[in-house]
C-alpha cells in the first residue's frame, strides 16, 4: 500500500515562504497525477495545486495561484509545495494525495484521489 509522508509545515509571520515535501513510498509515482489540498480550521478541506504525471503540466486554485508552486521529482518519488507571499489565511493542515492521472488529470476533487497522506501543519501569524 503506498504510504504518503509530508513534512516541512512549521510556523511563519506573514509575507513569509515555506517548501513543502512529500516523500512517497510507491514504485509507481511516476504514474500518478499528484495534488496539494489543504484544511483550514472549520472549513472544508481544498484542493489548491495538482500536476501532472510527467510534471510538465500544473494547475492551481486562485487563491495560491502566482504564489505557490508545485513541483515533482520522479527519480526521487517526491512531491513539493514551495509556497510565497504567506498569508494567514493560509493556515491550515497540508495534506499530499495520489491518483491515476486519467482525464482530467487537473482535477482538484476530493473525492477522486485514493491515497493521502497524514499532513503537515502550516501556521501564518505575527
Amino acid at each position: 500500500q503506498a504510504q504518503l509522508v509530508e513534512s516541512g509545515g512549521g510556523s511563519v509571520q506573514p509575507g513569509g515562504s515555506l517548501k513543502l515535501s512529500c516523500v512517497v513510498s510507491w514504485l509507481n509515482f511516476r504514474q500518478h497525477c499528484m495534488a496539494w489540498f489543504r484544511q483550514a480550521p472549520q472549513k472544508e478541506r481544498e484542493g489548491i495545486a495538482v500536476i501532472s504525471s510527467g510534471g510538465g503540466n500544473t494547475h492551481y486554485a486562485d487563491s495560491v495561484k502566482d504564489r505557490f508552486t508545485i513541483s515533482r521529482d520522479n527519480a526521487e518519488n517526491t512531491l513539493y509545495l514551495q509556497m510565497n507571499k504567506l498569508a494567514p489565511e493560509d493556515t491550515g493542515m497540508y495534506y499530499c494525495a495520489a491518483r491515476l492521472c486519467i482525464s482530467p488529470w487537473s482535477s482538484l476533487t476530493e473525492s477522486e484521489y485514493n491515497d493521502w497522506g497524514q499532513g503537515t501543519q502550516v501556521t501564518v501569524s505575527s
